[in-house]
């Protein structure tokens, strides 16, 4: 069975206005195929483990059933933002040539709002185990990166998560680790059905499927921080860190449980 992920490549041709709501200063833009997509930059923030967390977290969504908006790589060129006024932001686009990523852009999409509307157990037990999954630090009701659109929930803004990136030399500590921040989740205390969750999505995150969803990882992106001499080396390393989580998911799903019995 073939497993191969694929993202489209677009171009940036026009630049809209900064999203200054995003840490990372996201911005709304216009690629070549006619589509407004969020533009996040490779030198923005903590750069481009920001992007290979944004990617890998939204295609493990997606692979799981999640609504993610479509990510695609996009090219920026390095004369690009050359006219623009603002200092702060030519900076950035002169420092983000190359290769970025995008996400297609929600026109009309609301932040979702706990209150207001309720999830149910079992979505809100999927978005807890993913974020325990890719150990994703920001779904907090201050910051909930969920969209409403067209009356369905859709997740935004992975880049926060896999953050073994930045203390290489702990990552399998990390990948078997404790995850108390899980406690701030915004969906914790709807999330009844992890056991449930759990036992579906370890059938569906195949060694295959996680090898396939690595193998995409751009090479400049894996060897831009410098912490390692070979993109393969750090691929497989992002791959073992997604089987060695997965293997510990009986226990991460007890923590979130235990975290979720003192809030009910």
């Amino acid at each position: 069975m073939n497993e191969e992920i694929k993202l489209r490549t677009v171009s940036v041709n026009r630049y809209i206005l900064p999203l200054r709501e995003g840490g990372s200063l996201p911005a709304l833009a216009e690629a070549d195929d006619g589509f407004k997509y969020v533009l996040k930059f490779r030198g923005a923030g903590q750069r481009e483990k920001a992007l290979i967390a944004e990617l890998l977290g939204g295609e493990i969504a997606r692979i799981l059933g999640l609504k993610v908006p479509e990510l695609v790589f996009a090219k920026l060129d390095p004369a690009f933002g050359r006219s623009e006024g603002d200092e702060e932001i030519q900076d950035l686009l002169k420092g983000s040539s190359g290769l970025n990523l995008a996400l297609h852009f929600l026109s009309g999409a609301i932040n979702y709002d706990p209150v207001a509307v309720p999830i149910d157990s079992m979505l809100a037990s999927k978005i807890v185990w993913l974020d325990l999954f890719i150990t994703n630090v920001d779904r907090t009701f201050r910051n909930t990166n969920m969209l409403m659109w067209n009356r369905e929930l859709w997740l935004i803004d992975h880049g926060a998560a896999f953050l073994f990136q930045h203390a290489w030399i702990n990552w399998k500590k990390n990948a078997t680790g404790i995850f108390p921040i899980i406690k701030t989740h915004v969906l914790l205390p709807q999330a009844s059905s992890l056991v449930e969750v759990n036992e579906l999505f370890k059938k569906i995150l195949t060694p295959t499927k996680l090898k396939a969803l690595t193998d995409i990882i751009p090479d400049e992106w894996l060897l831009a921080g410098g912490d390692l001499e070979n993109p393969e080396d750090a691929r497989q390393i992002y791959l073992e860190f997604l089987l060695d989580r997965l293997s510990y998911s009986d226990q991460f799903i007890k923590e979130a449980q235990d975290a979720r019995a003192t809030l009910i």
